[in-house]
């Protein structure tokens, strides 16, 4: 796998898309039969861009002034369609708290402009504040079997 800065056209065009709170333009970047898959939280799997537009509207809507970021991206030539991105999402809640997530999305799309995404393994979570638990306090949680996210 190599570390590259070209993104792909139709993921920088869903980070301008997504930045400018662009609901059609969002949707349009993906395929319909999309399918995301959260391996962590397999019950939040889905197919289609309904859910999609539902997602994002919902988020365009309680954080106003979100924004996206991919902060590294890594391709592997053998896998020509499959991009592995670190995404930063940040912005303020409606009820003024701090919304930032952090994570890993890995793509299926091709290089051309006119590619639709058509598939993203989701590693995206909620960042916890500096005040979580050090590193001691989470593995003790894991190994007692009280897993906190």
């Amino acid at each position: 796998m190599s570390h590259i800065t070209q993104l792909p056209q139709t993921l920088a065009r869903l980070v301008s898309v997504t930045n400018a709170h662009d609901i059609d333009g969002l949707v349009g970047c993906f395929a319909p039969d999309y399918e995301l898959v959260m391996p962590n939280h397999p019950a939040r799997d889905f197919t289609g861009t309904e859910q999609v537009r539902r997602n994002w509207t919902m988020f365009f809507t309680q954080i106003p002034d979100i924004t996206t970021s991919i902060t590294r991206v890594c391709h592997d030539a053998g896998t020509p369609d499959e991009w592995w991105t670190e995404w930063e999402m940040r912005g303020t809640r409606s009820d003024g708290t701090t919304h930032l997530m952090r994570g890993v999305m890995i793509f299926t799309v091709g290089p051309e402009a006119s590619d639709l995404i058509r598939a993203n393994r989701f590693y995206v979570e909620p960042t916890e504040s500096p005040a979580g638990m050090d590193n001691d306090e989470y593995v003790g949680s894991l190994t007692k079997g009280d897993v906190r996210s």
